[in-house]
């Protein structure tokens, strides 16, 4: 009786806790700084090798949990060739062909988001410091200088040259585009892209000092018309 109430009385707990992580896994999928809920080529991109990683690690996972199954199966005699099958066939080739499969797809996805001479590329400078970034875009009357707001054009490459004044950043939007780091003495760049205009937050993602919970950032595209009016000079 005690261990039917028991039973009966954790299972409102049980429900509640089920719908709690259901909640939250389905919340980690979407919002402003997700990775999954992509708006560019490039996210996009990070965002299929995220599914195929989860897809390999799951077959892995059930084939791990096949063999520790059958390692606890007993049986009145070893078939002939039996444990080289499974601890060679299915133990060893099996991951690495999984293993490797992934790899090929990350290098083919990475080439393709690498910054590459295009059409139309838009060319932006920016600048990390403790703890703000400074964008100089290009205008019809001269560089045009924003704080903590980056301009670009929406269905069009930009590529981003960073670089930092005092300690390491990194430039990250994730529904745009991957980390890159910002470091002093050197400049790096990435191609970032909106497929749609729209506002996108950005933040640093390297440990920069005490400040570096509020180094944020934001991110406008604008259709063509508003980066016309944004280029000369317009407030948008």
């Amino acid at each position: 009786m005690f261990g039917t109430f028991g039973i009966q009385g954790h299972r409102p707990m049980l429900k509640w806790l089920r719908l709690t992580t259901t909640a939250l896994a389905v919340g980690g999928c979407s919002g402003p700084l997700s990775t999954l809920d992509t708006a560019g080529s490039a996210a996009a991109s990070i965002a299929t090798l995220w599914w195929a990683m989860l897809a390999g690690a799951a077959i892995l996972t059930v084939l791990v949990m096949t063999l520790l199954a059958l390692a606890f199966r007993r049986r009145p005699t070893p078939a002939p060739g039996g444990t080289r099958l499974w601890i060679g066939g299915l133990g060893v080739a099996m991951p690495s062909t999984v293993l490797l499969v992934l790899l090929g797809f990350a290098l083919a996805l990475g080439e393709q988001t690498i910054a590459r001479k295009a059409a139309g590329v838009v060319v932006v400078e920016a600048s990390a410091h403790q703890w703000y970034w400074d964008f100089r875009h290009p205008g019809m009357a001269g560089e045009i200088v924003t704080r903590d707001v980056l301009h670009i054009p929406a269905g069009r490459p930009v590529d981003l040259r960073l670089e930092a004044h005092d300690v390491i950043h990194s430039f990250w939007v994730p529904r745009l585009a991957g980390k890159m780091d910002a470091i002093p003495g050197h400049v790096n760049v990435i191609r970032i892209d909106a497929k749609e205009p729209g506002r996108f937050e950005g933040q640093c993602a390297e440990f920069c000092g005490l400040g570096h919970a509020g180094h944020r950032f934001r991110v406008v595209a604008h259709d063509a018309a508003g980066w016309t009016a944004f280029q000369r000079g317009e407030q948008p």
